[in-house]
């Protein structure tokens, strides 16, 4: 199996209170039908059992394309690739969320260690340290919020959201958020943009780790 001794360092997450700010400066609250005093409360209130969680909305309240835009980098917009329309219909799978609006994410690692392996290859190990895979929401929230976690070469995939077809299979795409080169589809005026886009579950990618956490609750 591929491996690589290099391992991601990224900065504690802002304070609660401040990621629960900067997401109603972006209007996520709007989006997702939460009042800002509620969002802000939720914060506050969690904020005093875990200093470096993650503040995430529920999927269903703040889908992956309406949260994509608000990605910024290098001064460009987030942005879905335009052969993913059902971007959406990628959703938890076997993870179990909490059945409320707002919830947080612990343990948050961008899984540099597992670049170049494949999503098959890394869920077994995922699963084998008591880690949990993000959704793709949750690694567009932890974008939104430390903008700098994406960077060139060292982007990830978000293996926790997958999408089952109609005759109960998986679909063998799997979602990740990286940079885009400009090239193709995408157009050079979105080269350095924030990307949602896909990668097949059993090829490898040497600029693609597997985000993970070590948990959720409300």
């Amino acid at each position: 199996m591929p491996d690589t001794s290099s391992t991601a360092t990224v900065a504690p997450l802002p304070p609660l209170a401040t990621q629960a700010d900067h997401l109603i400066r972006l209007g996520v609250h709007e989006l997702a039908g939460i009042p800002a005093d509620e969002m802000r409360a939720f914060a506050e209130g969690a904020g005093r059992g875990d200093s470096d969680a993650l503040l995430a909305v529920h999927p269903d309240r703040a889908p992956a394309s309406v949260l994509a835009p608000l990605l910024r980098h290098d001064g460009k917009s987030g942005f879905v690739v335009t052969d993913m329309p059902d971007v959406d219909h990628f959703a938890p799978c076997a993870i179990e969320l909490p059945d409320a609006p707002l919830y947080l994410v612990t343990g948050l690692d961008r899984g540099d260690h597992m670049a170049n392996w494949s999503p098959d290859e890394a869920l077994p190990a995922l699963t084998k340290e008591n880690r949990t895979p993000l959704l793709l929401t949750e690694g567009i929230h932890w974008v939104l919020q430390q903008p700098a976690v994406l960077e060139r070469n060292r982007c990830f995939m978000t293996i926790g959201s997958r999408l089952r077809k109609a005759n109960g299979a998986l679909d063998a795409r799997t979602p990740a958020i990286w940079i885009s080169n400009g090239t193709g589809r995408d157009g050079r005026e979105r080269r350095n943009a924030p990307k949602v886009g896909w990668c097949w579950w059993g090829n490898r990618h040497t600029w693609l780790g597997f985000a993970s956490a070590t948990g959720r609750r409300h």
